[in-house]
């Protein structure tokens, strides 16, 4: 039988994937299409799907950092999604790097577009997407082999949603912030993926050694997981204590922290993205290979890269930025070409 409408299934698995698909899924159903959503259960995924209130189906878990378990992990997350994909018979897959969908979306035939703004992620040997959508700053050679498949669009990820951001008002309060402070949010790397660093962790450590003896300074932590939670408090227990360092205990969209922030130390892409879409100032000590996307935002002054101890004290300026009252949302195409993009492709499968 032949379905009235087609349908795209988007699989999210990681946290920067919600706020990225949420205005994508409400351009592609506004155009007439169904989207089907999954979601992983790890890094506030589905915390944040929640607080959006998005229908999903929570599949799988996170298996750690050893190599081996997340193998088996991976696998095991494909088998799960499978049932679940089958009575729906999607027409096209589409993930911003799930592993999972990829694998499943190739053994059930199912065509598959993937996206990424980082050249370096592995990808899985013998599956391959049948479109990759990359930002345009990224070029060909660095991410694929198959130059016909890649389909670009303009700016940054953070452009598809960013400009949809509302500031809302209460978030220093909620985190019972002094807002004279200067507030200092600060995201420890992702000491899971494939891509850490040692280097990164170090200069984190110094970070908040650093900036526990700032008096002027109040720190928002963003920990991606309890097990670095446990870690800083178990490291740093006075600054938490004296609540110079907050560990928001409920979601609060990275976005919000960031606009009611005066910078932010970040070892994470997309945190250090959202900063500067958002004109915020930015450091980052990410220390693992600089994709394209990091060395243009610094070569055109929106990021500062952060490589050593001495560096985060003479390169980081500790002081209040100008804020307006209100935010003015800038006008970016990415959304719409993105959009368009997956448009051409369902009309082709």
């Amino acid at each position: 039988m032949r379905k009235d409408k087609k349908t795209i299934w988007i699989d999210m698995d990681n946290s920067p994937h919600v706020p990225f698909f949420r205005p994508i899924i409400g351009e592609l159903e506004a155009r007439g299409y169904e989207v089907m959503l999954t979601a992983r259960d790890c890094f506030q995924v589905c915390k944040l799907a929640d607080l959006y209130k998005m229908d999903y189906r929570k599949v799988g878990v996170h298996y750690g950092k050893n190599k081996i378990m997340k193998g088996i992990g991976l696998l095991l997350r494909s088998a799960q999604l499978a049932s679940y994909v089958l009575k729906r018979s999607p027409d096209l897959a589409l993930s911003h790097g799930s592993r999972s969908q990829m694998i499943l979306s190739s053994v059930l035939h199912i065509p598959t577009v993937m996206m990424t703004d980082y050249e370096y992620a592995k990808s899985i040997p013998f599956f391959r997407p049948d479109w990759l959508i990359i930002p345009e700053m990224i070029p060909d050679s660095s991410v694929c082999d198959r130059p016909g498949k890649i389909l670009r669009y303009s700016g940054l990820k953070e452009d598809v949603y960013v400009p949809g951001f509302q500031p809302e008002q209460g978030v220093l309060d909620q985190l019972r912030l002094d807002p004279t402070k200067v507030i200092v949010i600060v995201r420890p790397p992702a000491t899971e993926a494939h891509y850490f660093k040692e280097e990164s962790l170090r200069l984190f450590e110094e970070a908040m050694s650093w900036l526990g003896t700032e008096e002027q300074v109040s720190v928002i932590l963003l920990p991606r997981n309890s097990g670095q939670a446990d870690f800083v408090k178990s490291k740093w227990p006075q600054l938490l204590q004296s609540e110079k360092v907050k560990i928001p205990d409920q979601v609060i969209p990275g976005l919000n922290l960031i606009w009611y922030s005066d910078l932010v130390i970040s070892g994470g892409g997309t945190m250090n993205r959202e900063a500067a879409a958002l004109g915020v100032p930015v450091y980052s000590i990410f220390r693992g290979e600089i994709g394209s996307i990091d060395r243009h935002l610094s070569d055109t002054g929106r990021l500062t890269m952060i490589g050593s101890p001495e560096e985060l004290r003479t390169k980081v300026e500790l002081k209040k930025r100008e804020r307006t009252q209100a935010y003015q949302p800038p006008n970016r195409p990415a959304l719409k070409q993105i959009v368009d993009i997956l448009h051409v492709i369902l009309n082709q499968v």
